[in-house]
């Protein structure tokens, strides 16, 4: 049976806020964001994408761990860029950040829900989040590179995460905070950078 939509909706809100939740980096998170509405984004192209690249992956001998889904997270100040997103993907050349990886060749996407840009959110503000699902694949880890010669994309390799430092939440600002739980994702064939990566498929706008 079909469920009136509000049912539908609340779940699907109930669904995107427990992801959300789930995906903090500060535990004060919990009581400091409010989530109004959840649109949930039905993209069978993109879908299948993502299981196309499961299945190449499975298929080159990537473990069950490297093509768990997990969620990943990206902010928008509008409706509309959040929409455009979720129609033509998140494509390559689409980020400020250059720390990880070439953003010509690959995407950023936040690892968590409330660290999701350079500058902490202030009381009173608003935007749209889009929750995708992404496989991260091999995933390597690269220190930050501040310098204008970029770090190219792993041969072999689907992702890069900065080294891990166990002292983020007291030591570091906000915006370093932000930067080191960025996923780099990329997709290259050929020598040649995908402008969308197939591993990250938009799942809900809230």
């Amino acid at each position: 049976g079909l469920l009136p939509e509000s049912e539908e909706t609340s779940s699907l809100l109930q669904t995107a806020v427990s992801v959300l939740q789930s995906s903090y980096l500060d535990s004060t998170s919990q009581d400091g964001f409010q989530y109004s509405q959840a649109i949930l984004v039905e993209n069978d192209f993109f879908l299948s994408e993502l299981k196309a690249f499961a299945q190449a992956k499975e298929a080159a001998g990537y473990s069950q761990e490297e093509l768990e889904e997990t969620f990943a997270f990206l902010l928008f100040d509008n409706e509309e860029e959040a929409k455009e997103v979720c129609q033509t993907g998140l494509r390559v050349n689409s980020s400020s950040i250059s720390t990880l990886g070439d953003p010509a060749k690959g995407v950023y996407i936040s690892k968590y829900a409330d660290c999701l840009h350079p500058r902490p959110w202030y009381h009173g503000k608003s935007g749209y989040i889009v929750i995708c699902k992404l496989i991260k694949g091999k995933v390597k880890v690269v220190s930050e590179n501040y310098t204008t010669s970029y770090t190219c994309p792993s041969p072999g390799y689907d992702c890069h995460v900065a080294v891990s430092r166990n002292d983020i939440p007291s030591k570091t600002s906000h915006c370093q905070a932000f930067q080191q739980s960025q996923y780099y994702v990329y997709e290259v064939s050929d020598g040649s950078a995908a402008q969308r990566p197939r591993q990250i498929c938009p799942y809900i706008v809230i």
